[in-house]
């Protein structure tokens, strides 16, 4: 796009027509979509970490459980003398 300098004939420069109305409404409902759609993503994001948060409590249960039935199962304690290495 190119710039065009208007000049009147005594060497003053014309200011460019004012921005139609159209324009201005066009510029205020993009910057609208543009936040409402962030706002959206972000709603989203936090939902799904929200959804995740269950499932990870869950699977901490299973693991600590399978944990503690592996070392009943073994005969030792957790803390023990022989803990990290067993008998």
């Amino acid at each position: 796009m190119a710039i065009e300098l208007e000049m009147g004939p005594d060497g003053t420069f014309r200011a460019p027509p004012p921005a139609p109305f159209s324009s201005k409404v066009l510029r205020i409902a993009l910057v609208i979509a543009a936040v409402a759609t962030a706002g959206a993503f972000a709603f989203l994001a936090l939902w799904l970490a929200m959804t995740l948060i269950p499932i990870a409590i869950g699977a901490a249960l299973v693991a600590y459980g399978m944990f503690r039935y592996r070392v009943w199962k073994a005969g030792g304690s957790v803390g023990g003398p022989n803990f990290p290495f067993g008998r």
